[in-house]
């Protein structure tokens, strides 16, 4: 099974080991992105990374921490990915990416599992509205 339960995913974090999920394409026809979310755990929080890339993957290349940032004047997201929150304990973390860019707690997987995500987006034809097996993609909310 692809998608974590909540505490495996919950385990996974208070283990020091990042959650991902697969966002689906943003951007425009001219300019095509895809958005993941990444909760990361440091030291002693949580972060939360929303990365907003170019969508220039292929069946051969799925390396998403690869793929160029969708706005190329956005030095941090560049790099790392935007933070839009850091907390102190794994499930506020899950809900912080929950509220602030529409993740699905039934959708997390482990980290790199994402490309897997990714792969099966590309295999599908880059569906617009909905998930290969169905979901419809996350809406980021108005306030991000």
């Amino acid at each position: 099974m692809r998608y974590l339960a909540e505490a495996f995913a919950l385990g996974a974090l208070r283990r020091g080991q990042s959650v991902e999920q697969f966002l689906g394409p943003t951007g425009s026809p001219e300019r095509p992105g895809i958005r993941y979310v990444e909760v990361r755990a440091t030291t002693s929080r949580y972060e939360v990374l929303l990365h907003t890339v170019e969508d220039v993957g292929h069946e051969t290349f799925m390396d998403l921490v690869e793929f160029p940032p969708l706005d190329p004047d956005n030095d941090e997201e560049e790099e790392f990915g935007r933070l839009v929150s850091i907390t102190d304990d794994p499930l506020a973390a899950l809900t912080a990416a929950e509220e602030l860019t529409g993740a699905v707690r039934s959708r997390w997987v482990n980290t790199t599992m994402v490309q897997d995500e990714y792969s099966d987006f590309v295999e599908a034809g880059r569906p617009a509205r909905h998930s290969p097996d169905g979901h419809p993609w996350p809406e980021p909310s108005a306030n991000r």
